[in-house]
């Protein structure tokens, strides 16, 4: 770990360290309930698509809304892919801004293991999936790429209670990288049709936006209509709309600011306050239940499903090659360079965390969507294979960190210290 910085107080750095700890618990807070919700959702879609009245469903998905006079008559299920995921990748966005300005990948060398983390848990899993699937159904290598922050926190909340602070911290790094690499992908592999002027026009909206906010400007009766005009544009550019909402969030000031003697918290912050509730109990479970509802067939029809080569290369992406990838690229980054493990963090720690960060949903269906758009039967099969990958992954993951952490709760108790709950 670096040293002191030249003209920081130990008071300060402790402030400051304190700081971060809280950020991290709220967010823990706030994702584990979004998760709690997400699953629930999803149930919910799976009991009424699988249902006699599964109908009802699929007419609730097809339901249209919003003006034709600017192509925005979309129905349910692609205004929560598109625009509520939006919401979703804002706050992601956001996070995204605050780790490179202010908080873990700011430093290179603490932030280099749970980032070759994060990108060994891309590359394996799309190896696994070309592998096993690849022919006409190679579109579809990015699907087992991500992990889904949400139901992975809300996993880790309740099987690692006792868990130090250091996984913990990890896994959200690794998440938050993980969402940036996703973003990247959706924006340059699954971008099917392009108009550049339409796009150069989102700028001049998106443009503004930058302007206010870099001046602190919080009326929410400007930005919206511009941060609406912006996702418009881009959503008619062919660019995915949820990229909007990443490039509106990459726009707002991290650090605080001071102008008339009082400090002013980090606009980012505010905005984060503000819309990760929103983003975590209201669009990633309105987008679940609007997409993970899929007619299983029955025990026959799971089986024959999961037997398909692209089922079978979703869920060995996601059991077998996230945790490989994450633990391959920690170990080789540890091995051959001058990065280490955070303290409190053990090898036993970082298998169960890969593990874990097998579970993809959100961003999984989303990629699946978009890599199979127009094949209904495919996307059904998209999202049984992503819903089968990351229940297995969350039960393997869930036995392994619960005997982790009655090792730390053993270790705790011999020591006398009492329990990290720094950001629990």
């Amino acid at each position: 770990m670096p040293g002191t910085t030249s003209g920081q107080t130990p008071s300060r750095l402790f402030s400051g360290t304190l700081a971060e700890a809280r950020r991290i618990a709220d967010i823990l807070r706030g994702e584990t309930i979004g998760g709690a919700l997400l699953l629930v959702a999803a149930v919910a879609a799976l009991v009424w698509a699988n249902s006699p009245w599964s109908e009802g469903y699929e007419a609730l998905r097809s339901v249209e809304i919003g003006p034709a006079s600017l192509h925005l008559d979309l129905d349910l299920a692609t205004w929560a892919a598109d625009g509520l995921l939006a919401i979703f990748f804002f706050v992601a966005g956001l996070e995204l801004k605050r780790e490179f300005v202010a908080g873990d990948l700011r430093d290179v060398r603490r932030a280099a293991v749970p980032v070759a983390a994060a990108a060994g848990g891309v590359v394996v899993p799309a190896a696994v999936y070309l592998a096993i699937a690849g022919g006409d159904a190679a579109q579809g290598w990015a699907i087992p790429t991500a992990t889904d922050i949400a139901f992975a926190l809300a996993v880790l909340a309740v099987a690692g209670r006792f868990l130090p602070s250091a996984p913990r911290t990890f896994l959200l790094t690794l998440a938050v990288v993980d969402d940036l690499i996703a973003i990247v992908i959706i924006a340059a592999f699954y971008t099917t049709s392009l108009s550049v002027p339409l796009l150069l026009c989102a700028a001049v909206p998106l443009a503004v936006f930058a302007v206010l906010v870099q001046r602190r400007v919080r009326a929410w009766w400007l930005l919206l209509p511009l941060a609406f005009a912006t996702w418009t544009l881009v959503h008619a550019s062919g660019v995915h709309a949820t990229v909007a909402g990443v490039l509106l969030a990459l726009t707002v000031p991290v650090l605080p600011w001071t102008r008339t003697g009082k400090p002013d918290p980090g606009l980012a912050e505010h905005f984060e306050h503000r819309f990760r509730p929103l983003s975590a109990s209201v669009a990633v479970p309105v987008f679940a239940f609007l997409s993970a509802g899929v007619a299983v067939g029955g025990l026959g029809g799971l089986a024959g499903t999961l037997t398909d080569p692209v089922a079978m290369g979703i869920v060995a992406g996601l059991l077998i090659g996230k945790p490989v990838g994450v633990l391959a690229a920690t170990w080789l980054v540890a091995r051959f360079t001058r990065a280490t493990l955070n303290e409190g963090l053990s090898w036993a720690d970082v298998a169960g965390l890969a593990v874990l960060a097998g579970i993809g949903f959100t961003v999984s269906l989303l990629i699946g969507e978009l890599a199979f758009a127009g094949d209904s039967a495919a996307q059904d099969g998209v999202k049984v294979a992503v819903l089968a990958g990351s229940l297995a992954s969350a039960a393997v993951a869930a036995v392994i960190l619960r005997l982790r952490a009655g090792v730390h709760r053993r270790v705790t108790r011999r020591d006398g210290s009492g329990p990290d709950r720094a950001i629990r």
